[in-house]
């Protein structure tokens, strides 16, 4: 029997590595022929690279923007009890929670498309959007998710510098709209700099260039300002204005692993996104469970805001006290201007333990720190003291 066994092992190893080298000799030679610039090195590294690329036994991991505190008790019980019905295709609970939700904003469920996380519908608006070589305008630097991806496709990519504030500059970014202009993505609040743009102008601004072009609204973090809903653009959406507005459990839901997103917008256009992406077969029943126990649990995301934000002053008393600048923020992370090689300081918190993300923008070295429980942010601290 065990000659038999270890037979069949080789067959299947040898079969494996045979179908694995043809596989690897045809793709190397895609990728030999792939334009240089779908290749990433010129850009910054992605939460993902950034997490992978730094030791696994953290003290503090404020490097993805995460919250520390993770769903809620009664997410995690749903979680729990939904094990047993998770053979089961979620398309009910799916149902449920776009109801849930376009009952909460005002809107119908036509309205509401959801998926495993924001970046399905990131990637479906830079396939759709820029296909024959149309542009996408961002700030610069906003998040690069969306138009990274575009440029790995057929699009291209036009960077609008941030104001002096360091700030989304709206009057700037409209003016870069022109015929070739596929769509406008405004993250806000913005990451990495954590600011947020006025809500009176950035309604003007969508109702203006959504009649030229598509225009996409990230709001990720929307859930850190004190009061979402008023600073949303989803009353564009309400009001008849073609505009996609994207949210996400990953903040300060603490669904980041969970994966669950959303995006609203008129009718037709979700019926574009439907085309790209998968929705139910993509989002598990445990986390639909998690999200139809947590959804607007305000107890818990409000205290979880109130941590944040303490840990938040926290981290604005240490870079004082140390004599470094910083972003007022409006969202779970601060930056502030480095006065060392950022790529050396990475590394050197990382010894400490401490995951961090460097930029380089204005010509200027900076670190971007998400907000952590309060024993990450004293970690933080003892280690910047040591090198800053």
């Amino acid at each position: 029997m065990a000659n038999s066994i270890n037979r069949r092992n080789w067959i299947r190893s040898s079969a494996f590595i045979a179908g694995g080298l043809a596989f690897c000799s045809g793709t190397i030679g895609k990728l030999a022929a792939m334009p240089k610039r779908a290749f990433r090195s010129s850009r910054s590294l992605t939460d993902q690279e950034a997490v992978l690329s730094g030791p696994f036994d953290l003290k503090a991991r404020l490097l993805a923007n995460e919250n520390p505190y993770g769903p809620s008790p009664a997410a995690k019980k749903a979680i729990a009890e939904s094990i047993d019905s998770s053979y089961q295709y979620p398309f009910m609970q799916l149902s449920q929670l776009s109801g849930k939700i376009a009952a909460y904003e005002g809107v119908k469920q036509q309205n509401v498309l959801m998926d495993a996380g924001s970046t399905p519908f990131l990637l479906a608006a830079a396939m759709h959007y820029t296909r024959g070589g149309k542009s996408v305008i961002t700030g610069d630097p906003s998040y690069d998710d969306l138009p990274s991806r575009a440029e790995e496709l057929e699009g291209k990519w036009v960077k609008v510098p941030l104001t002096t504030d360091y700030k989304l500059d709206l009057d700037a970014m409209e003016a870069k709209v022109d015929d070739n202009t596929g769509l406008v993505y405004i993250c806000n609040p913005n990451n990495p700099t954590a600011t947020v743009v006025d809500t009176d102008k950035l309604k003007a601004f969508c109702e203006r260039v959504s009649k030229k072009t598509m225009v996409f609204v990230d709001e990720a973090y929307i859930d850190y300002l004190p009061d979402p809903q008023a600073a949303s653009m989803i009353s564009m959406v309400k009001a008849g204005h073609n505009i996609i507005v994207a949210r996400t459990f990953s903040k300060l839901y603490g669904f980041a692993g969970l994966r669950l997103g959303y995006i609203i917008s008129q009718p037709d256009i979700i019926k574009t996104f439907k085309r790209y992406t998968t929705q139910a077969w993509s989002i598990t029943g445990t986390t639909l469970a998690a999200a139809l126990a947590g959804y607007r649990e305000t107890d818990f995301l409000n205290d979880t805001l109130k941590k944040t934000n303490a840990a938040k002053e926290y981290l604005y008393t240490v870079l004082k006290k140390e004599g470094y600048d910083y972003i007022p923020s409006s969202a779970n992370f601060v930056m502030f201007q480095l006065k060392m090689d950022g790529a050396r300081f990475s590394t050197e918190m990382f010894k400490r333990g401490v995951g961090i993300r460097n930029w380089k923008f204005n010509g200027k070295e900076w670190c971007r720190v998400s907000i952590g429980r309060m024993d990450e942010m004293e970690a933080f601290a003892a280690a910047f003291k040591e090198i800053s």
